[in-house]
């Protein structure tokens, strides 16, 4: 009788335990995928106000604009 209490109460336990830590790997997944989705739109915005330069066929438009001047 006192083994089979001890190895419920051991199986009872352990399942909690394990129930817990879905909770908390749940709540972690949640955490993570919302930091980032935060972060891609962070950076999305601040390429869209944060201009990085001429576009590469405005460039190359411009040196060929010039080289047809000085021909």
């Amino acid at each position: 009788m006192r083994y089979s209490l001890l190895v419920l109460s051991s199986v009872l336990c352990l399942a909690a335990c394990s129930s817990v830590v879905a909770v908390a790997d749940a709540a972690v997944t949640v955490v993570a995928t919302g930091v980032k989705v935060t972060a891609k739109a962070v950076g999305a915005v601040a390429d869209a106000v944060i201009p990085d330069g001429e576009s590469k066929d405005k460039a190359a438009e411009k040196k060929s604009d010039k080289k047809a001047e000085k021909n």
